[in-house]
Order: structure tokens, then C-alpha cells, then sequence
């Protein structure tokens, strides 16, 4: 049995983790489940492992918010220090995506001669200013071994000079959405979240720093909302409540407060369409066959463009309102993988560490 430590600090890590956990348990991989505290209240981190049945952390790091730097250089501390005080060093370190936990993990497993696996590798925005890009180029290039969500992933990393140990096994958000739809659908009705019918109702996520830091993109959000011809759900995520104090909201925004993974499922489920600019949300839209509308510049899930199913717009109203009015789609096909990414990374560590 090999001896594996998995770093993990946000939402969306949580919702990975619950099904490549179960797959390492099921082939005898022994997992150690770090939390760094990245994020840190109930609804946005307590709650995931409640309903996602994921193994209790072995330790919760409580580094929370701060500045980039600042919250990096705190996560690097304490995982190395919690790694040094083992009796024994792990023999690989799992990290998944892009946030400043997976670099931090990156970083110090790296230099302590630990194999780095990375889940969700050669994903690419070709942006540098946003800090996921540098986070995600950074993890690829220290990795061992590379698993990636599509082709598109393997051909970047190529493109790179990295082509030893990648692996396209899909996506596992998208085992995710298989393995917990059903079960949202039983915990919770529409009714339970918002008093709107079927496809009444927009859903809304925007949390990244170019848009809720910006006063202009901000402002320029809210107007196009305004503009949008039904109500727009919005979780809204407590750092972004305090840039929306003292703004005229509009009246067709009904903020609520975040909310967990199978909420947020019943919600994409049963709403008209997505206005995000959020990454992962961008594919689950997909997934459950909703238009999406990215109020990013850029999108590292390239393949979901196809067919009129998500859009590109950034932060203008003009362009999101325009959006809105025109979702047209074409023919729905499976993107990232069969639903089996888990069992296939699991597979893969099998092989590489020969179990």
C-alpha cells in the first residue's frame, strides 16, 4: 500500500477529491487529506465534505484569506512543516487545478523530492495576469505525473516540452456531476432554494478579483443584469457582499448566501442559463446542456465554445445583454471523458507505483 498526501482548499478541489478519494480507496492507496483553510466558513467549505462523504482531513491548516503572497507563503510553511514531522515522507502528493493551494503543495513537495500529481493539468488561458494561470503553469512544469481533462490539455503540455507520464483521462467534476446529480435531486427541490419555476430564472457566479475588484467591471455587470429579461439567482460569495454594499443592486438580482454542491446543482439544473466567471461552472453548464455566458476575457475550457454553448463576453454590458438575448446552441456532444476519470488516475498511480 502506497502512502499518498492530498492537498486540497477550496470548493471545487472538494468536489474532486470526494470521487478520486474513493477511487484511491478502492485500489488500497492510503490517503492523506490536507486542508488549508483557503477557504474556510460552513457554506464554503465545511458543508462540501459533510455532503460529499469525503475522508475527515488529517489536519485543517486554517490559513484563510489574504493577499496572494502573503496566503502562498503561509500555506508553504505549514505544509512543509506538517510534512517534516512525519514518520514517515509520503511517496507522491496529489494537487488538483489551479487556486494558491495546489501551488503551494507544488512547491513544497517538489523540493522535497516528493512526485507531484497533478489533476487537471495543461489547462491554459494564456493569461498571465490572472493568478491561476501562473499557479497552473508553475504545478505542470514541477509535476511527475499529469493528468489531463481532454486532448487539448495533452497537446498544450507538449507544446511545452512536457510529454513523459501525461495521461487524458477526462474530467473528474464531470464523475462528479454523475455520481451526486441523482443524489441532489433527492436532498433538494427548487422550492427548498428560490421561488421561481423551471427555467425562470438566470444563475449567476462572479467572484474573480478582474470583475468584483474593478468598480468599472462591476458596475458594467450589474447594469447588464439589470437589462436581463427574468430574475438572476446570485450565491454570492462573503468577500463580494462587501463590494456590493452601498451599489444600487437591481431588482431583479435575488442574492442569496453561497451555497453547497448539490444547492448549486438543483439551481444549474433547473435554471434557464449560466452567467459566470467561474471555470468550473463553465463545464458543468455543459454537462447539464444550459447555455453559458463567461463574463471573462478568455476561457481554458475551449472545447465547451463549440456549437454556440458558451460565450465569451468579459465584462461589457453590451456584449453580456447581447449574449443573453442570442443563446443559440447547436448539437450537444460529451466533452471530457466518460464519467470514469477517477478509476482511470487510480489505474494509472497503480501502474506507476506498482502497487
Amino acid at each position: 500500500m502506497k502512502n499518498i498526501l492530498t492537498i486540497v482548499g477550496a470548493r471545487p478541489q472538494f468536489v474532486k477529491a470526494a470521487v478520486v478519494s474513493k477511487a484511491l480507496s478502492e485500489i488500497g492507496i492510503n490517503e492523506t487529506i490536507i486542508h488549508t483553510g483557503q477557504h474556510y466558513d460552513y457554506e464554503m467549505s465545511t458543508v462540501f465534505w459533510e455532503e460529499l462523504n469525503l475522508p475527515s482531513p488529517s489536519v485543517n491548516l486554517e490559513v484563510g484569506s489574504g493577499l496572494h503572497g502573503a496566503q502562498t507563503g503561509l500555506m508553504l510553511e505549514k505544509i512543509e512543516r506538517y510534512i517534516l514531522n512525519l514518520e514517515s515522507k509520503p511517496d507522491a502528493l496529489i494537487v488538483y487545478g489551479d487556486t494558491n493551494s495546489t501551488i503551494a503543495g507544488a512547491l513544497v513537495a517538489s523540493k522535497l523530492h516528493i512526485p507531484v500529481i497533478h489533476i487537471e493539468a495543461g489547462l491554459r488561458s494564456f493569461n498571465r495576469e490572472m493568478p491561476e494561470e501562473i499557479n497552473r503553469v508553475v504545478t505542470d512544469h514541477i509535476s511527475t505525473l499529469l493528468f489531463c481533462s481532454s486532448n487539448e490539455g495533452v497537446q498544450q503540455l507538449e507544446k511545452e516540452g512536457i510529454s513523459e507520464n501525461v495521461f487524458n483521462v477526462g474530467d473528474v467534476m464531470y464523475d462528479a456531476i454523475l455520481t451526486f446529480s441523482e443524489i441532489s435531486s433527492r436532498k433538494y427541490s427548487l422550492n427548498d432554494l428560490v421561488q421561481f419555476g423551471e427555467n425562470e430564472f438566470y444563475l449567476a457566479t462572479i467572484h474573480r478579483p478582474s470583475n468584483t475588484d474593478s468598480e468599472e467591471n462591476l458596475n458594467e455587470i450589474l447594469t447588464a443584469f439589470s437589462n436581463i429579461d427574468a430574475p438572476v439567482v446570485w450565491p454570492v460569495h462573503p468577500r463580494n457582499r462587501k463590494k456590493l454594499r452601498g451599489k444600487d443592486v437591481p431588482r431583479n438580482i435575488y442574492m442569496l448566501e453561497p451555497v453547497s454542491y448539490f444547492k448549486m446543482i438543483t439551481l444549474l439544473k433547473n435554471c434557464r442559463a449560466v452567467l459566470t466567471d467561474s471555470g468550473g461552472l463553465q463545464k458543468e453548464a455543459y454537462w447539464m446542456k444550459k447555455p453559458c455566458i463567461t463574463i471573462r476575457e478568455e476561457t481554458e475550457w475551449v472545447e465547451t465554445l463549440h456549437g454556440g454553448w458558451n460565450q465569451i463576453t468579459g465584462a461589457s454590458k453590451e456584449k453580456i445583454v447581447n449574449a443573453v438575448k442570442t443563446k443559440t446552441v447547436t448539437i450537444w456532444k460529451p466533452l471530457y471523458g466518460d464519467g470514469k476519470a477517477a478509476k482511470a488516475i487510480a489505474s494509472e498511480l497503480n501502474e506507476y507505483f506498482k502497487i
